[in-house]
Formats: C-alpha cells, structure tokens, sequence
C-alpha cells in the first residue's frame, strides 16, 4: 500500500505524483514476503562511534530476525572510527562485524565525519544492496530495515530509499517533522534548488537504502552534508522516480543541542554550494558561534570544512578486488 498526500495547498504536480507514486508503508513488507524476493546478498551497516548504549541492541535485533527468524540479510556490519566505550564488545556480541574505519583501504587515509565510515563501508561489505542504520536509535524496531528493503525488492525502477518517520519530543510527538537542520536549511535548499526532491519528508534521514550500482557510482561527501549530498546527486545520475522513501513509525535518538545543529547546518549550506558549483571564490569555512559567560560573550569559532570521496568504483582496489564477482554475488 502506498501513502497519499491530502492536497491542502498548492503542490507541484510532479512531486505530488512522485509522493503519490514513491511512498510506502513500512508495514506492507513482511520478511517472508520480501525473502521470496530476494536476488542477491543483503548488507545492513551502523556507523558506530561510541554507541555502547544502543549499537548491541540495534544488532542483536536485526540479527534475532532478520538474519537467524528469516534469512533475508547476509551481514551486519558495523564501521568504527574510533570508540572509546563498549561499541566494538557490544556489537560483536550481539552479531556484528566490527570493522575500525582506520583498517579499511589505509592507503586513502583518513577524512574525519560520517561520510567516511559509509563510503568505506561499500568497500568492506559484500551485499547488492546496502542498508545504513543509525546506530543511535532506541526503542528500535527491524521494520525500519524490511521498510528500506521493501521498494528495493518490489520495484526494479526504485534504487534509492529514504526513511520517514515521527519523532518523539518532550511533550509529545513532531509528527511527520523533519528536525530544525531539515525544516530551517535542507527543506528550503531543496525547494528552492531542486524541487523535484521536494516531497521527501526526511530528506536527512540517516536510515536509507541503495542498489550497489547506484551507490558506487556516488561521490561521498565526509561530513554532514553526507545525506543532503546524495539526495542531489541521486536526482542527477538516476532521477527523481529513482528514488522512494518508507514510512517505518518513529524514531527515538538523541537530540542536538544548537551550537552542533548550527555546524550540521553550515555543513550543510556548503555542500548545497558544492552541488550548485560555487566553488570561486571559496565560501568561509568557519562559524563563529557564542556562549554566555561572566561579563558578556565568549566567541567559539569552528572549521566548516566539507570534502568529499570519489566515487567507490572509481578506487583501484575496488576494482580489483570486485572485478572476479559472478553477476549476483555482488558489486558489479
């Protein structure tokens, strides 16, 4: 079943029949229905950087059903960059295969952010399609990975899903509310910029999907400009009809305090000036934010530096070590 629109306002014709077309409920893809579907390996991937309180039993349960109840998902895998707590023990216990970012093509060395750990995920997984999850979530629930799934294993044309879902604040739910970062910079980038990705309800959602061949063949932006970059980039190299989002109910995870949301969103305004090519003269990499203190104003000014990873395919021992796979068993 597909989600509607009600049409309060005005709304482009072509988002509202991409939303009309593109939108799914979650709930309508049971494993064994999507078991039945299956072609090729499955990967699910968890960034990880000190998520001791919630990575085991994000894992634990994708394992429980997804890898042992159905075997609908060949791997979990779970990039490291780094953690100082438990997130490595807790993942392996709980099914995982942890890998530290720092050990995966070493000879590229290292870009700090996010974007990192996907990209090198694409290297170190082995599933035709690949689901990312944050490793953050609570009150977690395996439909957020059959929902990504679902399009990907029912719709040829679909190659790239996105997540929506509700957010639980103090005092009840957001419903349908995209964060402040999504409703004060990215919504408006994207309708201003590109419209026809308008429609997304998430469009930073950190919980989407990709068919490998899609994936490779996109640039990774390093911080957390990572999501807002692939939308864009997605739209270019496939199409708006390309791309689907799930609706999978809530999602509890820890709340930013403003000062990072003001960095998330300089981010993210660079990387918008990237995809629009304004690149001379340089944007400013720096923001200044201020804290209250004794007497006035204490300024703290931060490095706003966005860099981006070619595309997977295009790294040499990539290749190689893919060139060898039968088509199914991989990355083409």
């Amino acid at each position: 079943m597909k989600l509607s629109v009600r049409t309060v306002d005005r709304v482009r014709r072509d988002v509202h029949r991409w939303f009309e077309r593109r939108t799914y409920d979650g709930r309508d893809f049971s494993p064994v229905r999507l078991l039945a579907r299956k072609e090729g390996p499955i990967s699910v991937v968890l960034p990880a950087l000190n998520e001791a309180a919630t990575v085991g039993t994000i894992v634990s349960a994708i394992h429980r059903d997804l890898v042992v109840g159905v075997p609908l998902v060949d791997e979990i895998i779970v990039i490291d960059p780094g953690s100082v707590d438990a997130t490595a023990s807790e993942a392996t216990a709980a099914g995982a295969v942890v890998i530290p970012e720092e050990r995966i093509l070493p000879g590229h060395g290292r870009i700090a952010g996010k974007g990192e750990a996907l990209w090198k995920s694409l290297y170190a997984s082995s599933g035709d399609i690949v689901i990312f999850v944050d490793a953050d979530l609570e009150d977690f629930d395996t439909q957020v990975v059959t929902g990504l799934l679902g399009p990907l294993l029912t719709e040829r044309e679909v190659s790239y899903v996105k997540a929506s879902y509700d957010r639980p604040l103090a005092g009840g739910l957001l419903p349908g509310g995209g964060g402040r970062v999504t409703e004060l910079v990215a919504r408006p980038l994207l309708n201003m910029h590109w419209p026809a990705l308008a429609g997304l309800v998430q469009p930073l959602a950190g919980e989407f999907a990709g068919r490998r061949v899609l994936l490779e063949r996109l640039p990774f932006v390093s911080g957390y400009g990572v999501e807002f970059a692939q939308l864009v980039d997605v739209l270019s190299l496939a199409g708006a009809d390309a791309i689907a989002q799930v609706e999978v109910g809530r999602k509890i995870h820890r709340h930013q305090p403003d000062d990072a949301l003001g960095r998330m969103a300089a981010e993210i305004i660079q990387t918008a000036w990237t995809r629009l090519g304004v690149h001379s003269p340089a944007p400013g990499q720096t923001l200044t934010q201020f804290r209250r203190c004794d007497g006035g104003f204490e300024p703290h000014t931060h490095r706003v530096e966005v860099r981006e990873r070619s595309p997977m395919i295009t790294i040499p021992e990539y290749a190689a070590r893919w060139a060898a796979r039968a088509p199914g068993d991989g990355p083409r």
